[in-house]
């Protein structure tokens, strides 16, 4: 009579218990949101309590949270995506080019157009990574400065201004849905879709896998390759949406429209309990980090907080952040040893 171990248990408690820190984490970053948006309201109440604060304090974080978005798939896989910024600014001046050169042109040929830019971009690269095996930030740290590069030559001192665009794109900057702005709408839509596919689907846990040992994910014969590219062409997509939105949010785009996105996309990922060693984390928390980062930047000058500490807030919450996921990690292993023991 041969004897089973309970391997399988295990493993279950195992998950079960992750799952629980990671809802932990989303509830302690939702918390930490509604204590600054208090505080910062009780300091002002117009911050909250008038259409421009209640407006703001919904449509200001949604640009960010579908770069964040983005961002986490590829830091779920064990990489990381520098050039968000630069494709934002990209394709932000190429809808203000649109409307300029193309009179009349449809509004959704030019968010069509601006997503496929930013796809292409981030699939260059996701080839770069993918096939030659260089670390992700070290190739998109150079295609950070490439694609502004390309900006600014095709920028050059020139301005899209507000005049130069539709009012009824600009109106999208603006509109409101039963107190909701239309592109919060957009961002939340966006948001459910990607974490459902993450949740859901076989490529979305794929990404997890790829994550958590790329080496494993190979020998058990994931597509790693496959899902590198996926993973930069939908974050590169997601930074084009943004410069949709960066356009139609603000009015007026330069050479350095999307400069120092990137590293706020980073910051809310990893303040959002993305794992920057990859295959931890959710999008719903990427998302929520950068509301709530959004909102510390707006909620301090309120407080009477000079510009340094502002900074210096955002730096200890990622470096808290940080920290703390290495923390878990260690207890993880520790409890896996002891499982491993046990049975």
């Amino acid at each position: 009579m041969t004897l089973t171990t309970p391997a399988a248990p295990a493993a279950a408690k195992k998950k079960k218990a992750l799952a629980g820190v990671g809802r932990a984490r989303e509830f302690g970053i939702l918390a930490a949101l509604v204590i600054v948006v208090a505080a910062a309201t009780v300091k002002n109440p117009n911050f909250l309590f008038s259409g421009d604060g209640w407006r703001d304090l919904l449509l200001t974080p949604s640009i960010l949270v579908l770069v964040a978005v983005g961002q986490a798939i590829v830091i779920i896989t064990r990489n990381v995506d520098l050039s968000v910024g630069s494709v934002m600014g990209l394709t932000a001046y190429l809808t203000g080019r649109l409307f300029i050169d193309v009179p009349g042109i449809p509004i959704i040929l030019v968010v069509v157009a601006a997503v496929a830019l930013g796809c292409v971009l981030g699939l260059v690269n996701g080839a770069l990574v993918a096939y030659a095996k260089v670390p992700a930030m070290v190739i998109t740290l150079g295609t950070l400065y490439a694609y502004r590069g390309i900006n600014v030559l095709w920028t050059g001192s020139d301005r899209v201004n507000a005049s130069d665009m539709p009012k009824e794109f600009l109106g999208l900057g603006t509109q409101q849905v039963l107190f909701i702005p239309v592109l919060s709408i957009i961002a939340i839509v966006v948001l459910a879709a990607a974490a459902w596919y993450m949740r859901n689907t076989r490529g979305g846990r794929e990404y997890y896998a790829i994550g958590s040992d790329p080496a494993a994910a190979e020998l058990y014969g994931l597509k790693v390759t496959r899902r590198v590219l996926t993973a930069f062409a939908l974050s590169g997509a997601l930074a084009g949406l943004a410069g949709v939105f960066y356009a139609a949010r603000y009015g007026s785009v330069s050479s350095q429209a999307g400069s120092g996105w990137e590293l706020d996309a980073v910051g809310a990922a990893v303040i959002g309990g993305i794992a920057i060693t990859g295959g931890v984390g959710s999008v719903w928390a990427a998302a929520i980090g950068a509301m709530l980062l959004m909102t510390i930047n707006r909620a301090l000058p309120i407080l009477g907080i000079p510009d340094f500490w502002q900074r210096a807030v955002v730096g200890v919450l990622i470096i808290g952040a940080i920290v703390l996921d290495r923390v878990l990690a260690v207890r993880q292993k520790r409890q896996l040893i002891e499982a491993r023991d046990e049975s």
